[in-house]
């Protein structure tokens, strides 16, 4: 069993998962409303809505879409994006890019069981938490 986290925007999903690539690398596919066979079924104002969209590098995939339900977006604090990254490095790039335009709520450092880790709320709102083990067994 794999577990993804799938974020919903609200118009802003082709936006949000082209800056997520900028920071995370990876491999971006979007299928638009338009591009789907439930084109001929939605209003044209919902033509570019992402239906969805999927950014995957090894075994990092993140999943996103515009379709909002009846009730419309309602963000929370219950859901974050855990990134756990290979070196340090590559923990200290994401977290800049990533916390550019928002909120570095809790900045890297060292943690008490060994890991580099800090979390930050993207500019569109999504929290994500940041880990880089160092005493990662290969």
């Amino acid at each position: 069993m794999t577990i993804y986290s799938y974020l919903t925007f609200n118009g802003n999903c082709r936006e949000a998962m082209t800056f997520y690539k900028e920071c995370l690398g990876g491999e971006l596919t979007i299928q638009s409303v338009g591009e789907s066979p439930l084109s001929e079924k939605m209003p044209e104002q919902m033509k570019d809505c992402i239906l969805h969209a999927t950014l995957s590098k090894n075994a990092m995939v993140l999943m996103a879409s515009d379709m909002v339900g009846e009730k419309g977006l309602i963000k929370g604090n219950n859901i974050s994006v855990s990134l756990n990254c290979k070196t340090e490095e590559e923990v200290k790039s994401c977290y800049a890019k990533l916390s550019a335009g928002g909120v570095a709520n809790h900045p890297l450092e060292d943690s008490f069981w060994g890991a580099l880790f800090g979390d930050l709320t993207d500019k569109f709102g999504n929290h994500w938490i940041l880990n880089y083990n160092k005493k990662q067994t290969i």
